[in-house]
């Protein structure tokens, strides 16, 4: 349900988005997000928060419009069920339990863990699995469980992302270098721990209260629900403003036929560019004598 966004301030303090780490666990680079201290603990400026909330919104609607998918990544208890439920409500990907090293920079070999994990499936459910040992189920069990605990959230990511959603940003530094590395645009939910120059788009807030990161990743998947029904209207207009193209190749032969001699092998009967009638050939002369 959509809220005002005076609406949207009262929950996020009522949440505790506000609350930081104490002051001598902080990122001095946090200093222009951070509006004060209290009992030696860091109080957030919750007016970067909505302002760093709100630009997160319009960049993830703008990106899911443009046909590119997001990656919500945020594997702390206190993260982990919220973005796996919000990820699977707006149909994008996500990775709540493990982040595995090169999920990114070495996604052959996850898309080949994928492939193994629709090959491990399709034994259970044309019941070849009955056929092996009581042993060997188990260890093909054990294997599929393995691979969908930690790739069940990618598992219909063909491409790279074209934004990422990552939630506390020194347990998921793995991820942030690679998205980095491939220049996968960053927004992040950092504390007053983190370095917020490793992101493209910081957003400041408690990153350890499971009630404001819920609001943060529902306000997000909302934007990306808004995106997709955006993405079908542009190609809607798209398709209906496109002029009907001509080949290249009809085009030349149109053109190649115009000075073309009509079928049968004729001359024209005059010049096609004038119209006028072909100059007679010159009178041989008479010679003295002959009639």
């Amino acid at each position: 349900m959509a809220q005002s966004q005076a609406e949207l301030v009262k929950a996020l303090v009522d949440a505790g988005v506000h609350f930081g780490h104490r002051v001598s666990r902080w990122n001095p680079k946090m200093q222009p997000y951070i509006h004060g201290k209290r009992n030696m603990i860091h109080i957030i400026d919750v007016k970067e928060t909505v302002k760093g909330l709100l630009l997160a919104k319009r960049l993830i609607q703008q990106t899911v419009a443009s046909g590119k998918d997001v990656l919500f990544v945020g594997t702390k208890r206190q993260a982990r069920h919220a973005v796996e439920e919000e990820a699977k409500r707006c149909g994008m990907h996500y990775v709540s339990e493990r982040w595995l090293g090169g999920t990114l920079t070495n996604f052959r070999t996850i898309r080949a863990r994928l492939n193994r994990l629709e090959e491990l499936e399709k034994l259970w459910e044309t019941g070849q699995i009955e056929s092996y040992s009581k042993k060997m189920k188990a260890t093909l069990d054990r294997e599929r469980t393995k691979i969908k605990t930690n790739l069940d959230g990618i598992r219909k990511m063909e491409r790279m992302p074209g934004l990422m959603f990552i939630i506390d940003t020194r347990r998921e530094h793995i991820a942030v270098k690679e998205a980095k590395k491939l220049g996968v645009k960053t927004i992040a939910l950092i504390d007053t721990d983190s370095d917020p120059d490793l992101i493209d788009l910081p957003i400041p807030g408690n990153d350890d209260a499971m009630r404001a990161v819920e609001i943060i990743v529902h306000e997000l998947a909302e934007a990306a629900i808004e995106g997709k029904t955006g993405r079908g209207e542009t190609k809607g207009i798209e398709g209906d403003q496109q002029p009907r193209r001509r080949s290249t190749r009809s085009a030349f032969r149109a053109d190649d036929g115009r000075g073309a001699p009509p079928v049968g092998g004729e001359a024209p009967a005059g010049d096609e560019a004038t119209g006028e009638a072909p100059a007679e050939a010159p009178a041989e002369p008479v010679a003295a004598g002959q009639p």
